[in-house]
């Protein structure tokens, strides 16, 4: 009998200083002990380049259960932000479109070999593990809201900080469910259609994914966009003030 490889659990050295920088930019803004923009920018990104972390690896988690064990072996598991099979598509990319548009961009899938899996259903979820975990950190930065503790504790700049990391979740989930070859969408129902659909998919996803990023800068589609966020947002006890002010501090070179 084969021995079943454990999966390693421990979180990389290169994940902890993004962490404590997030904890520590939030306690300061928090308490009041600091306030000033490059804070609230600090704080922002490093919480987006964490979630990205936990998008990667949810879909490598669910590969791992699918049967696909190299992702351990690549350290998928541990949330290195440098282990990645693209780091510019993972993170590259998305900071540049959040620094130029406040949009929280799907990174890049990490490498999944899709021939271990066991079935063509763990295909789908570990494609829609990515925006699954979005909407969980999107749930769990809403609940202080959810339960008003943004109206008992805490100051004004932390929770429309608070609000705009979690509006940028709520844009990812939007963007990633997108059917679009080269988004997580189209990754979910890619299992179930012809190969031949397929293969023409993945060699044109490239262009389509360029043509679909340059879209969101037209008034038609970001607009559609951010209307979109701004209902997902709203269940979980975001108002858009609050989102809007906050991707005004966060952006303070304007």
């Amino acid at each position: 009998m084969s021995r079943v490889v454990s999966a390693p659990w421990r979180l990389s050295p290169n994940f902890l200083p993004i962490l404590a920088v997030f904890l520590v930019t939030g306690f300061s803004l928090f308490t009041g002990w600091l306030y000033a923009p490059v804070a609230v920018f600090a704080f922002v990104v490093a919480g987006w380049v964490i979630s990205l972390c936990l998008h990667e690896g949810a879909h490598a988690l669910v590969a791992y259960w699918g049967g696909d064990r190299g992702v351990a072996e690549r350290g998928y598991l541990t949330l290195d932000p440098l282990a990645y099979a693209h780091p510019m598509l993972t993170f590259g990319l998305p900071i540049l479109f959040l620094l130029l548009g406040g949009i929280g961009l799907p990174g890049g899938a990490v490498y999944i070999n899709t021939g271990a899996l066991r079935s063509k259903h763990w295909d789908a979820m570990c494609s829609a593990a990515g925006p699954l975990a979005n909407l969980v950190v999107l749930a769990v930065l809403g609940l202080p809201f959810m339960l008003g503790l943004h109206e008992q504790m805490g100051t004004p700049t932390f929770w429309v900080s608070l609000a705009f990391l979690a509006a940028l979740q709520g844009s990812a989930v939007v963007l990633n469910l997108l059917p679009i070859p080269g988004f997580d969408g189209f990754g979910i129902i890619k299992p179930y259609l012809p190969y031949e659909i397929q293969a023409q998919a993945i060699q044109a996803a490239p262009f389509i994914s360029m043509l679909a990023l340059l879209a969101l800068w037209t008034s038609q589609v970001g607009g559609a966009v951010w209307n979109a966020v701004f209902h997902l947002t709203s269940f979980f006890g975001l108002e858009p003030t609050y989102i809007l002010y906050g991707l005004q501090l966060f952006r303070f070179w304007n």
